[in-house]
């Protein structure tokens, strides 16, 4: 692909190749973005996926996702500067999908892109976090399905079209297979009018007891 693209395009490509789930090389990718003065976009796209239900999954199975999906995502982005891209899923808003630890990586990535886009915005730093929906990429022959087997996947360079488009709009979540852009707006208003409504000095009545009911 390197070799492609200095061909066609006339463009430098370096390669660093790194297991980020292996703490030593993850440190060199990010004394990579830290040091190098000429990186001004970080894409974090380095992900996995994980098939069957929660109690199928193994202690290291678990393990080896958290320290790619999160972990490995949050040291990275530390060293950020000008604008990053989180590549996050909309099954990180779907716990029906049965994709419980996968789907909690891809909360992980939208909550701490939205909390970077409030911090480091005023730094002149753009933070946006990406979801996409099923997407004809080799994670699934990695994870054992067969993508043809699936009703709808959208081709990767409709994807990366969208999602650039997001990009040039600045826009702080992007949702490629969303044709409603308003059903986000509603969510997201929702959540934060709940949170406009907690009170912490008491809980709430419903929660109340007498203290024979105890």
């Amino acid at each position: 692909m390197a070799s492609r693209l200095r061909q066609a395009y006339g463009v430098a490509v370096d390669i660093l190749p790194a297991d980020l789930t292996q703490p030593r090389e993850l440190a060199v990718v990010e004394a990579r973005l830290r040091d190098d003065a000429s990186i001004g976009i970080l894409i974090n796209n380095a992900g996995a996926g994980q098939v069957g239900h929660f109690l199928a999954q193994t202690a290291s199975s678990v393990e080896q996702l958290l320290a790619l999906n999160t972990t490995a995502l949050a040291r990275l982005v530390q060293a950020g500067e000008g604008a990053i891209v989180n590549i996050g899923s909309v099954v990180g808003l779907a716990p029906e999908f049965g994709a419980t630890i996968y789907g909690a990586t891809k909360a992980f990535v939208l909550f701490l892109s939205q909390g970077m886009s409030l911090e480091l915005s005023p730094k002149g730093v753009y933070v946006q976090a990406v979801l996409p929906a099923a997407t004809r990429t080799d994670i699934w022959a990695r994870t054992g399905i067969d993508p043809d087997s699936l009703p709808e996947l959208m081709e990767v360079e409709e994807l990366v079209d969208a999602a650039l488009v997001g990009f040039d709009r600045r826009e702080a979540v992007t949702i490629p297979p969303l044709h409603e852009a308003s059903r986000w707006d509603e969510l997201d208003g929702a959540r934060k009018g709940l949170l406009s409504d907690l009170r912490q000095a008491h809980a709430a009545e419903r929660y109340q007891v007498a203290p024979q009911d105890h």
